[in-house]
């Protein structure tokens, strides 16, 4: 079945060249020049994912996934200009599943656009169920709960913390999980990776202080906790 992209961008000629591309690859393509149609759009449309400028008319693109992720789970794909860091960060904070750095190749953004829709619609082959404390990850459904109440995570959070949780102990390095979640090679978005364990944290750490669960290794990575 086609894909359906909305791709969320004011400067005309780029939202072309995006539409252009992503349909010669075999999507279809909606797009929306400012963040209210961005909305609009969103609600009627209901693409399969979200290509977000953050720097919008009317409303922000950063407003705009807040407002997205309110209402779904559409995956998002935020994309920034050089020097805009902060503003790329929050964005995946919010629930942003990944994020491209003006200018891009088309190509680097067609993969991009699988890599997450692939996260968003894997399930795994078995049933597996991870259980760590008060967590419980139910992987072929995608549902983790905390002491019993469901929490909702992104497929690329998701992704990260099955990542983590089936090798209690292991520390992995940021550039492992970019590629464990990513599955393709690009420029190591390394604080991307912060950011996503930030929101995992948030979402399901007791309130303690070092993390019950997600451990930093200092220099490092990240790991799970052993039992």
């Amino acid at each position: 079945m086609m894909k359906t992209i909305l791709v969320v961008e004011d400067e005309s000629a780029i939202a072309r060249l995006i539409r252009d591309y992503l349909e010669q690859v075999g999507f279809a393509v909606h797009i929306a020049s400012d963040g209210e149609s961005a909305l609009q759009l969103a609600s009627a449309v209901k693409p399969d994912l979200v290509v977000l400028d953050l720097g919008l008319p009317k409303r922000d693109g950063l407003d705009v996934t807040r407002q997205i992720r309110r209402a779904s789970d559409i995956p998002i794909i935020v994309v920034t200009a050089r020097g805009e860091e902060t503003d790329r960060i929050v964005g995946l904070e919010l629930g942003a599943d990944d994020y491209v750095v003006k200018p891009f190749s088309p190509k680097e953004l067609v993969a991009r656009i699988r890599a997450v829709i692939r996260r968003s619609e894997s399930r795994a082959a078995n049933p597996e169920v991870i259980r760590a404390g008060a967590v419980e990850i139910d992987v072929q459904r995608m549902r983790v709960s905390v002491k019993e109440q469901l929490v909702d995570l992104t497929a690329t959070e998701f992704q990260l913390l099955v990542t983590l949780a089936r090798e209690p102990g292991r520390v992995f390095t940021r550039a492992q999980l970019l590629d464990a979640v990513h599955g393709v090679a690009f420029d190591a978005y390394e604080r991307a990776i912060d950011a996503h364990i930030k929101n995992i944290r948030r979402k399901i750490e007791p309130a303690t202080n070092p993390p019950r669960y997600i451990q930093t290794i200092y220099g490092v990575g990240y790991r799970f906790a052993e039992a």
